[in-house]
């Protein structure tokens, strides 16, 4: 399965200290996930919309690129680039989906190069100071909503939906083993 990832487990940086290791791990899988859902609709599905208020397929592709953009670079203080280079040049799910995955590379190296001081340095949010490392959680928590959003309308459009943490109805493999039973869940 590995072959289907964008960023590669062996093309994610070793960080600093070892203890934030998993944050890059973290930020690559969860990159891996948004592209592996967005190259699962159709360039004629970009306007789609469950209901006339909510969001359409290409609204939240640009939210979500626009947004980690923000959170990393006026947040975190990554550089980033100007805002009106953030977007594709063209409005499909696999030019969104390129562009996630480019745009992922170097924010992963930067984080490589962080040291405790800097994941632990308080910092402006909004209206708020909070710590860099509880920023980054946030987008992590902020990009697997908008990916849950897709997810179901990808449902709703009768499209298959891919695994992004195990199988789903539509995806599973041999040993998948999803707690969906109290016997599950009581396993030790």
């Amino acid at each position: 399965m590995e072959d289907r990832f964008f960023i590669k487990s062996e093309s994610v940086p070793r960080a600093s200290s070892p203890v934030f290791q998993h944050l890059l791990d973290t930020y690559a899988s969860e990159t891996n996930k948004v592209i592996s859902v967005w190259r699962s609709f159709q360039p004629g599905e970009m306007s789609y919309r469950p209901h006339a208020r909510s969001s359409t397929v290409a609204d939240i592709m640009k939210h979500q690129l626009l947004s980690e953009r923000r959170f990393f670079g006026e947040f975190l203080g990554l550089p980033e680039p100007p805002a009106n280079e953030v977007l594709p040049s063209a409005d499909t799910p696999e030019d969104y989906a390129r562009r996630m995955g480019e745009l992922a590379f170097p924010r992963l190296a930067c984080f490589a190069l962080r040291e405790e001081v800097w994941w632990l340095e308080a910092v402006r949010f909004f209206d708020v100071d909070r710590q860099r490392i509880w920023i980054f959680w946030r987008r992590v928590l902020h990009t697997a909503h908008h990916r849950t959003q897709l997810t179901v309308y990808l449902r709703l459009l009768n499209r298959t939906v891919p695994s992004t943490y195990g199988p789903t109805a539509d995806v599973t493999w041999k040993g998948a083993d999803p707690t969906t039973s109290v016997d599950a869940a009581g396993r030790k």
